[in-house]
């Protein structure tokens, strides 16, 4: 099984991949992100709708005015959270410095770090980064991390970047898995997962930390032939 799903652009359709392969393995189900729809979107007003256009002078206006800064929409979505998904980064440094709650949770438990990671946004990472957002959080239905989420995309650079602010390397998530392992069970053994695993060892994640059947990361890396990263876990493990 060298290939689990195609690679594609949208962070959405590899998401909806992982859970059906977590289906498959009896994991319990949970619920992908969710981006406010077009229709979401033309309904939306106050800053809600200033965040997903980007106009912080509006922004700044609507708050004078004494508008509810974390406001939620029908999905528990804050104006923090459209902004990011819209990657408005004006709009989400103005939001943040007249007092928004950036580590903000909504309805399906994703704050605006791990929405930046499942998009592969790294620059808007590193604005909200910047601004204090916590690389920490456990977020998602799974019980996850950002740092796990974008282990299993292969988003390289985001994980380099969660690293350096501190997200727990060895965090296990419901379905018994660690960055390490998604990178390999979730991944499709190519240069990008190979780079995200070399993140994770290289910042001396543990490796013998199991799934729930037992297997260890080079068990896992081993039974898909992923042949590089055997490599380097097998390198890793003679230091």
């Amino acid at each position: 099984m060298k290939r689990l799903f195609l690679p594609c652009r949208r962070s959405s359709c590899c998401l909806a991949a992982a859970w059906a392969l977590a289906l498959s393995l009896s994991a319990p189900p949970a619920a992908a992100q969710t981006a406010p729809s077009p229709t979401e979107v033309a309904r939306y007003t106050g800053l809600h709708a200033a965040a997903h256009s980007g106009s912080p002078s509006l922004i700044e206006r609507l708050i004078a005015d004494r508008a509810d800064l974390n406001s939620r929409d029908a999905n528990g979505r804050t104006p923090l959270h459209v902004a990011t998904f819209a990657r408005q980064r004006d709009a989400i440094r103005a939001l943040v410095r007249a007092g928004a709650d950036i580590n903000r949770l909504e309805n399906d438990r994703y704050d605006a770090v791990t929405i930046a990671s499942v998009a592969d946004d790294e620059e808007t990472l590193r604005l909200l980064l910047s601004l204090g957002a916590s690389a920490r959080q456990v977020t998602s239905r799974y019980d996850g991390t950002a740092l796990i989420a974008a282990a299993h995309l292969g988003h390289d650079g985001v994980v380099r970047q969660l690293i350096a602010a501190g997200a727990p390397l060895d965090h296990v998530n419901n379905l018994h898995w660690t960055a390490v392992i998604e990178s390999i069970v979730l991944g499709d053994g190519g240069m990008r997962h190979q780079a995200t695993l070399k993140a994770l060892i290289d910042a001396r994640a543990n490796l013998q930390l199991t799934d729930r059947n037992g297997q260890t990361p080079l068990q896992l890396a081993r039974a898909r032939g992923y042949r590089e990263m055997v490599k380097m876990l097998e390198v890793a493990g003679a230091r």
